[in-house]
């Protein structure tokens, strides 16, 4: 498995690793597994998700899509498809799109840092395909499971985000989440989405002013500048912030 940045210690770690395999090895039964997922949630996860709720519930009466860039093993799409069950089950213009090339960093740039590798943040080979099954499940839990209100565009971002745009100029942001945690990208994208953007709209980062992933920030301070919007952050997690546009 590619290299993924961790600040956790070695006991911790190893504790983590404990309870994945318990999860994975586990005695309940199947039918109820997933009625007890809170066993192996640990606090950061569940603040993780508690975040994307609280992003989500500022969106509801915003217009628009989610873009989320940076996927990775799909949680976020997952969470964002179980809000939208909740909340605004009958909102079928409410579509989820998901970028990501799905083999890791595939470039770096001097703003990006030391730390960062091409090939870190990789997933199993044609996960994609497992995901978008899972995703598929989330759709058939929810309202309306015939209309597919999903998608994900597999590729370097910089360059899907202008095919996406230019097969849907209709296209409104309500929510744009980043974790691409690279320069590139996220200027790219951030170039490409701010005119689909409306008063309300959020963008949110994973790694902003973060010396680990500098590129992120420079990123932001490029593309729409450091002072032109208040940035908020979350008490739930010390690294996560967005804008608000208005």
């Amino acid at each position: 498995m590619s290299k993924v940045l961790s600040n956790a210690s070695n006991s911790e770690l190893q504790r983590r690793t404990t309870v994945a395999e318990q999860l994975r090895g586990s005695t309940i039964p199947n039918s109820e597994l997933l009625d007890n997922l809170g066993l192996y949630l640990r606090r950061q996860n569940l603040s993780r998700i508690l975040y994307i709720h609280d992003l989500y519930k500022q969106i509801i009466d915003v217009h628009g899509i989610i873009m989320e860039f940076g996927v990775r093993w799909g949680q976020n799409l997952a969470l964002y498809q179980s809000f939208r069950g909740i909340y605004e089950p009958y909102n079928y213009n409410r579509k989820i799109v998901g970028f990501d090339t799905f083999e890791g960093f595939i470039s770096v740039d001097p703003e990006d840092g030391m730390l960062a590798k091409v090939g870190d943040y990789a997933v199993s080979e044609n996960y994609e395909v497992q995901l978008s099954e899972l995703l598929d499940f989330h759709e058939k839990e929810s309202p309306i499971p015939h209309l597919k209100k999903y998608e994900l565009v597999k590729g370097d971002a910089s360059e899907t985000i202008l095919d996406y745009l230019k097969r849907h100029p209709e296209t409104i942001i309500s929510l744009a989440y980043f974790d691409f945690d690279l320069y590139k990208p996220t200027r790219d994208c951030l170039q490409a989405i701010m005119e689909h953007t409306t008063k309300g709209t959020i963008i949110a980062f994973d790694e902003l002013n973060f010396s680990s992933f500098p590129g992120e920030t420079e990123a932001l301070k490029e593309v729409i500048g450091l002072n032109t919007y208040a940035i908020k952050r979350s008490p739930l997690n010390p690294l996560c912030s967005y804008i608000v546009i208005n």
